[in-house]
């Protein structure tokens, strides 16, 4: 397999200044997505935006992973209702200039 759009987890480690074991245990916990090839395990770059917003919540406000995976959460039903409502709008706005 290609590792063109993979980051591995040691550099990644290295430049952000955290464990690796952190960053297992968020994929322990459903909130990223590691892949592993040829025994050497990497992050895609489709996941690196959200897990920096992971490390800044572990590191600024001292989140633990429990906590960052109930903000992820909430964050996640935040923007599902705010899609409905844009379609509610959308709908509403439909109706109205009939």
């Amino acid at each position: 397999m290609a590792t063109k759009h993979l980051i591995t987890i040691t550099d990644f480690c290295v430049y952000h200044h955290v464990e690796d074991t952190f960053i297992h245990s968020l994929h322990e916990a459903g909130l990223v997505t590691i892949t592993e090839v040829d025994k050497q395990t990497f992050i895609p770059e489709s996941e690196l935006q959200k897990l920096e917003k992971m490390i800044r919540l572990h590191n600024e406000l001292e989140i633990n992973v429990a906590g960052i995976e109930a903000i992820t959460h909430l964050l996640q039903r935040v923007e599902l209702l705010n899609d409905r409502l844009q379609q509610m709008n959308n709908r509403l706005v439909f109706y109205e200039h009939d």
